[in-house]
């Protein structure tokens, strides 16, 4: 555990809180297993002292402002950088006010994976481009000194190369795994409707876990999130089958930069996805 941004942390929130700058304030603290820092919602400057940072604080609060878009409240969160850019997404999709946010950004050194605890880093934190939050009010902790190991879409290419059966073999023996617990869905900042189609009944969608309504589950989604994914892998930590969600993504972002340009989703506020806005030079080959 870092003491030291543990001990500012604490002292913000409390600070915050105090002089009734917001109503709530969320972050992490030390759940009951040794692996887990799990979500805490501070209301109380007694309770600052619960919060927490270590290296298990993986979970991105930025999908708890929804629960919380019509209360009025004005909330401090606290985001390492892919959270920040989740941030971006919700002011961008009109999700969330920006006067109602209080955002502190942690320069993040990469957080472990507490699935697999004796790696020395999470598998989505190597290809991480964006460490430094990109959105914040203030900022604590050093700069960290850590650049991606990886390219940032390393391993596409092997599903590139495949041939039309062999990609569909590779994605149907996936998607078979798919329990339909939406916990993809319900975690990501992207998936922001205020009522999804997955919801209404069997107009869209089967209740039978079978592969062919499971396929459309997943393809539907990732088509959904084209152009606006913040590639936090946030879907791909809390599947419970393990199924590579991020290779999907990834596949449409890199599918996306190659036809619009070299483009990052939610890393710049003003600057909308490319899917989300007309212009005349746009690419024109499926007319």
């Amino acid at each position: 555990m870092s003491n030291e941004l543990t001990t500012q942390m604490r002292e913000l929130a409390k600070k915050l809180l105090e002089e009734e700058k917001v109503q709530m304030v969320i972050g992490w603290e030390k759940g009951s297993l040794p692996y887990h820092s799990t979500p805490v919602f501070v209301t109380n400057p007694e309770d600052a002292q619960k919060l927490i940072w270590d290296e298990y604080c993986a979970n991105n609060l930025a999908s708890y402002l929804l629960d919380y878009r019509n209360s009025g409240m004005k909330i401090a969160l606290f985001v390492k950088g892919c959270d920040s850019r989740a941030i971006v997404r919700l002011l961008q999709d009109q999700q969330i006010n920006r006067e109602n946010v209080y955002v502190i950004g942690i320069n993040c050194p990469g957080i472990k994976d507490n699935f697999n605890p004796e790696k020395e880093i999470a598998e989505r934190c190597r290809d991480c481009t964006h460490p430094e939050p990109v959105l914040y009010d203030e900022i604590i902790g050093e700069k960290p000194d850590r650049a991606s190991d990886k390219e940032r879409f390393e391993g596409i290419e092997e599903i590139e190369n495949m041939t039309p059966d062999e990609k569909y073999q590779f994605w149907q023996k996936e998607y078979d795994k798919c329990i339909r617990c939406f916990a993809c869905r319900n975690v990501c900042p992207g998936c922001s409707c205020r009522e999804c189609i997955f919801d209404q009944g069997q107009k869209w969608l089967e209740r039978r876990v079978v592969s062919s309504e499971n396929a459309f589950y997943h393809l539907t989604r990732a088509l959904h999130l084209a152009g606006r994914c913040i590639e936090c892998g946030e879907c791909e930590r809390v599947c419970p089958m393990n199924i590579p969600i991020m290779k999907l993504n990834k596949k449409i972002a890199k599918d996306i930069d190659s036809l619009f340009g070299p483009y990052e989703a939610a890393v710049n506020l003003e600057e909308m996805p490319p899917l989300g806005k007309y212009k005349e030079e746009d690419p024109e080959e499926f007319m």
